[in-house]
């Protein structure tokens, strides 16, 4: 069973080599890993570091945004025969310990998509950051019809089943809802599983403030009524 893992990273030199070293130190049982890193148009030694950790590392020329990153990595993923895919933010807030429990209910076969969610249980997250979270969860039910208690969050689990039946067309931070209207669209099982995010100064620093948020609104707004059915 191969499970390939998908970094977006944009400028992450300062955090990239032990997000990688975690993973990598990372052991489950009969299953193999990949680790892809999408190098989405850094101006720093992000690509260079990751490199001499001897993963894949897939290079955008220019700065696409998550979206972009997201859909590249996947879509790698899949031509590397991946049977399960989790996405992973590479600014250290996820922790390595929830990977397989994030692809267990995939390999029991109770679900095709699998949500890590920081509002299952308390986590510390900042009240501000909850409410934009709950803001945004409600922004994707109202849009797509699907309900999630994190809709924003970076810790996916794919099954091969799944991933090949998304069509990504956002680049930036929108792709997280438009992930949710994918899985509404294509009827794709899925679970949250709680999650338990590390919070840093800088992790916290890597969130969208409100302007950005209006505008991924709008973003998201204009992509449900002007996508195809």
């Amino acid at each position: 069973m191969k499970l390939a893992i998908v970094i977006p990273t944009h400028n992450e030199a300062t955090k990239i080599a032990r997000v990688l070293q975690g993973i990598l130190n990372l052991e489950i049982p009969d299953i193999h890993k990949e680790i892809i890193v999408v190098n989405d148009g850094s101006t720093d030694r992000t690509a260079s570091i990751a490199s001499s950790k001897g993963v894949t590392v897939v290079t955008h020329l220019i700065n696409r945004g998550l979206g972009g990153a997201l859909g590249t990595g996947i879509m790698a993923a899949l031509r590397g025969n991946a049977d399960l895919i989790v996405t992973f933010d590479a600014d250290g807030q996820h922790s390595t310990k929830d990977i397989p429990s994030m692809i267990k209910p995939i390999l029991m076969k109770q679900a095709d998509v699998v949500i890590g969610s920081r509002m299952l249980r308390g986590t510390g997250m900042p009240v501000a950051r909850q409410v934009a979270n709950r803001i945004a969860n409600l922004v994707t039910w109202i849009l797509f019809d699907i309900w999630t208690t994190d809709s924003q969050s970076g810790l996916r689990a794919f099954s091969r089943f799944a991933a090949e039946r998304l069509r990504i067309t956002s680049n930036n931070y929108d792709v997280s809802s438009e992930i949710c209207g994918e899985i509404k669209r294509n009827q794709l099982r899925f679970v949250e599983i709680p999650i338990r995010p590390i919070y840093t100064d800088y992790s916290l620093s890597k969130g969208q403030g409100l302007l950005p948020g209006v505008k991924t609104f709008l973003r998201l707004l204009l992509h449900v009524t002007g996508r195809p059915r």
